[in-house]
C-alpha cells in the first residue's frame, strides 16, 4: 500500500515522467509498472486526454479534466490500496478506453456503446499486455466484473472508479467536502470491496447525492441535448458508429463546424449555450428542432460500514423525468417554465 503524502513529485503529468504518477487531487505518487508506463503510449490510453470526463457539459462548467486524468487517478487508488494487483491495475488504466468523444453523451448515437468499444480496444492490447505477463482475458474478466476486484465489486456497492469520479468532481465544482487524502485515510480494501467508518460512508453518500443532482440540473441536460441533437443532424441517417467514436472532442467539434448542416448551430453553441433551454417533456414525439433527454433511474452506490452496507439516509432518487432542449426562440420554449 502506497501511503498519500503531499510531497509530491513537483509536475503532476500523465506521461510518467521518471517512471512516477503524481496525483495531486489524493496527494498519491505511484510507481508505474514497465507495462503501465507502455500503455501510456499507446493512442487508445493517451485519446483519453483529449476527452473530457464531464462529456458535453465540459463545455459550460469548471468541470473540465480528461478521462486520462480520471483513469490514472483510479490507477493510483488501486496501487494505493491494493498495490500488488497487476491486472486490477492495467484494467484501471484502460478501463475507460471505449468513450466516444465527450464520454457518456453520445451513447446510444449510431450504436455507440462504449463498453463495446472498450471490450474491443483492450483486447487489441493483447500482445503488448501478453510481453509483460499479463492476460487480456483476466483483465476484460476484470472490466465486465467477471473477476470480482475492487473496479468491480458487487452491485450497488462504490467502486474505486465511481470514488475518484466523484471526489474529482466534487473538487472541479467547489462542493464543500474533506481533503481528498484524509478521506482516503478512512478507506480500505477486503476481497475486493470498499470500507470505511461511518463518517467516511456519510461523506461517500453526500458525494453520491450531490453527483446525481448534478447529472439532473438544467444546465447539464441542456449541454447533452445540443451536442446530441447536433451530432444526429451530422451523421447521415443510419451511420455507422464507426464515424465518430475514434475522434477526441477537438476532432468532433472541428467536424461539426465543418458541416454546412451543424457549422452555424455548433458556433451559436459555443458562444451563447443559454441561447438553448430546458423544459418538461409532453406526450408523444418530440417535435422538429427539439432533442428529448430521457430521464432515467440513477445509481446510487453505497460503501461497506464495519462490513455492512451503509444503510440509506436518504431515499434512492425516483426515475428522473423526460425532457426537452430547444432554442429559446422555438414555439415550444412557450409552453412551460423554460430553465436554466
Amino acid at each position: 500500500m502506497t501511503a498519500p503524502t503531499r510531497q509530491v513529485h513537483p509536475h503532476a503529468d500523465t506521461v510518467g515522467v521518471g517512471g512516477l504518477h503524481t496525483d495531486p487531487l489524493w496527494g498519491t505518487v505511484t510507481t508505474l509498472t514497465p507495462l503501465e508506463l507502455a500503455l501510456l503510449r499507446t493512442w487508445p490510453v493517451r485519446r483519453l486526454g483529449h476527452v473530457a470526463h464531464a462529456g458535453a457539459v465540459a463545455t459550460v462548467t469548471t468541470q473540465t479534466f480528461s478521462r486520462l486524468e480520471h483513469s490514472l487517478g483510479v490507477l493510483g487508488l488501486v496501487a494505493h490500496l491494493d498495490g500488488d494487483d497487476a491486472v486490477t491495475r492495467a484494467a484501471a488504466l484502460l478501463h475507460d478506453v471505449g468513450h466516444a468523444p465527450l464520454s457518456h453523451t453520445l451513447e446510444g448515437i449510431a450504436g455507440i456503446d462504449h463498453h463495446v468499444t472498450g471490450m474491443a480496444r483492450v483486447r487489441a492490447l493483447s500482445d503488448l499486455l501478453g510481453e509483460h505477463g499479463v492476460d487480456v482475458d483476466d483483465v476484460v474478466d476484470t472490466l465486465s466484473g467477471a473477476r470480482r476486484s475492487a473496479l468491480r465489486p458487487r452491485l450497488g456497492l462504490v467502486t474505486l472508479d465511481h470514488l475518484d469520479g466523484y471526489v474529482r468532481s466534487a473538487r472541479a465544482h467547489g462542493r464543500r467536502m474533506p481533503a481528498p487524502p484524509r478521506l482516503l485515510r478512512r478507506l480500505t480494501l477486503q476481497d475486493g470491496v470498499l470500507r470505511t467508518d461511518p463518517a467516511g460512508a456519510r461523506v461517500l453518500a453526500q458525494l453520491v447525492d450531490a453527483e446525481v443532482a448534478y447529472h439532473r440540473s438544467p444546465l447539464n441536460v441542456l449541454a447533452v441535448g445540443v451536442v446530441r441533437h447536433l451530432v444526429r443532424r451530422w451523421l447521415e441517417p443510419g451511420a455507422d458508429a464507426d464515424a465518430v467514436v475514434g475522434m477526441t472532442d477537438g476532432e468532433l467539434v472541428a467536424a461539426l463546424l465543418r458541416d454546412p448542416r451543424t457549422g452555424d448551430e455548433t458556433r451559436h453553441f459555443l458562444t451563447d449555450p443559454l441561447a438553448w433551454c430546458v423544459v418538461p417533456a409532453r406526450p408523444g414525439p418530440a417535435p422538429e428542432g427539439v432533442e428529448l433527454v430521457p430521464g432515467g433511474r440513477s445509481y446510487h452506490a453505497r460503501a461497506l460500514v464495519h462490513g455492512e452496507p451503509l444503510p440509506d439516509h436518504v431515499p434512492v432518487p425516483d426515475r428522473a423525468p423526460d425532457r426537452w432542449v430547444l432554442r429559446r426562440d422555438h414555439p415550444e420554449a412557450g409552453s412551460a417554465v423554460a430553465m436554466p
